[in-house]
């Protein structure tokens, strides 16, 4: 049993309007749907057909259509056909051509085994030597002479081992430097003490084109710029 609702009070305002409208969503869409369906096709005995359609029967075949079927006759082992293997004549076909193809074979290395038939044993054979006659009137080759090869910090260069005029000169210059060949000598011979003497002087006067303790272009246009001319 319900309960009553409570009184409420009057509304003084103006009536309110519905804006939206509720009602049942219809179920039977589905139901019109298969209806609608079956009115477009009609029913027959195998089934439905659709609606326009008629089932047409097949005409018979004409009398005596089936006189001129023939049915093929099955195939016989003495045509050769449907055995294991091929035909006695296919065999022997085969047998020939492998004989054949071996004899090719064995005379075509038999050609290429006998000697002086092929052209690579005349490539290979020895010359003929020269006679006694001909090696004595064809000339003698001259040797050119090699010439001597530049020295890589300039023509004049002196090294270790070398003596003269221009070693001494090399030694008296050195003098001049201060610490650089102290108490040295003018022998004009370049010994290992001359040798370490250039060094130095290239070391503290950062001479980098020449070797090192080697008396060259670059040594020489230094050494030459700091010192006077030696008097003769």
């Amino acid at each position: 049993m319900s309960t009553p609702s409570e009184p409420r009070q009057p509304h003084d305002g103006p009536a309110l309007e519905p804006i939206r409208v509720l009602r049942p969503r219809r179920t039977d869409a589905l139901a019109e749907l298969m209806r609608e369906y079956r009115e477009e096709i009609g029913s027959a005995p195998g089934g439905y057909e659709p609606r326009g359609y008629e089932s047409v029967a097949l005409p018979r075949p004409p009398a005596g259509s089936e006189d001129l079927t023939q049915e093929i006759p099955p195939l016989s082992r003495e045509s050769g056909y449907g055995r294991a293997g091929p035909g006695p004549g296919l065999r022997r076909a085969a047998v020939a051509v492998a004989v054949v193809a071996a004899a090719v074979i064995g005379f075509g290395g038999a050609a290429l085994l006998l000697p002086g038939k092929n052209t690579g044993d005349k490539a290979t054979a020895p010359a003929p030597r020269p006679t006694a006659s001909a090696s004595a009137a064809a000339p003698t080759p001259t040797p050119t002479p090699t010439p001597p090869a530049a020295d890589p910090d300039g023509p004049g260069t002196l090294r270790e081992g070398a003596t003269g005029a221009e070693v001494t000169e090399l030694q008296e210059r050195l003098l001049r430097i201060p610490d650089v060949y102290r108490d040295g000598s003018t022998s004009g011979r370049y010994d290992p003490t001359l040798t370490a003497a250039v060094a130095r002087f290239q070391l503290w006067y950062g001479i980098r084109g020449d070797e090192t303790g080697v008396y060259g272009n670059d040594t020489r246009l230094a050494l030459e710029s700091r010192t006077a001319p030696v008097a003769d």
